[in-house]
């Protein structure tokens, strides 16, 4: 059992859940008072409040940052599921290296759009190889912006590099393979359906996005390619946040 755990009042999921909680909790009034976060071996102790008004603040702050973790510790486990994810790439990324990633998404990419040539209209072979290239451009950054490090350069670039080079690999296939169709396509088009009545309806989004584009080809590709950035940042921070609250040995 480790002294976190034992700090957090018991042992196994629920001791760890409540080590969790507490270090988020203390995070969180640490923003505004001094010294939250019990530390044990700390000479001054935690800081309390003494007087009427820094006790009102206090707990009003207190209750508020109890709401907030509602919300914020399920995203918290989602980024120590992430954080494992990418770290078992990370470990194939540092085994190839970064020249030996790119030469494999490379052959990869290169043979899907060879297919392509010989199944597919020239149009769609040519949108078929520009995804390609996003993907094999994208496998390259995602590599290299891992390996310079940096929470900031991960989530704003690695992350969503390497959710582009994971997500258009089916779909490119899919689009060349017609066995995967109903697997990755339709999916996909029920996808971008609910997406624009839920989510693309602000502003008339929606009616601009169905008048003036077909969801068919290669404009599957492009979908995956921008939802690849949005949910890159959104794993990126919640890596963070868990790097925050247990921070990986």
């Amino acid at each position: 059992m480790s002294t976190r755990t034992q700090r957090g009042g018991g042992g196994g999921i629920i001791g760890a859940i409540r080590a969790d909680l507490n270090q988020l909790h203390g995070a969180w009034m640490e923003l505004v008072f001094p010294r939250q976060r019990g530390r044990g071996h700390s000479v001054m102790g935690k800081w309390r409040p003494e007087t009427l008004p820094q006790k009102i603040a206090y707990y009003a702050w207190s209750v508020f940052g109890t709401l907030g973790l509602l919300i914020l510790y399920p995203l918290t486990v989602i980024g120590f599921a992430t954080r494992y994810y990418a770290a078992k790439l990370d470990s194939t990324r540092t085994r190839l290296g970064i020249v030996g990633v790119t030469a494999i998404a490379l052959l990869v990419w290169g043979t899907l759009t060879v297919i392509a040539h010989f199944q597919l209209p020239v149009e769609e072979t040519i949108a078929i190889g520009a995804a390609s290239a996003v993907a094999t451009i994208s496998t390259a950054l995602a590599a290299g912006t891992s390996k310079v490090g940096g929470r900031p350069v991960s989530v704003l670039f690695a992350y969503p590099f390497a959710m582009t080079a994971l997500f258009l690999p089916p779909v490119v296939a899919a689009l060349v393979t017609p066995s995967l169709e109903g697997v990755v396509l339709e999916p996909s088009y029920d996808f971008a359906a609910w997406a624009l009545d839920n989510i693309l309806h602000v502003g008339g989004l929606n009616e601009f996005l169905r008048s003036n584009y077909e969801l068919e080809g290669a404009a599957y590709a492009a979908m995956w390619v921008g939802i690849s950035f949005p949910l890159g940042w959104f794993l990126g921070t919640v890596v963070a946040l868990a790097n925050l609250v247990r921070p990986s040995e």
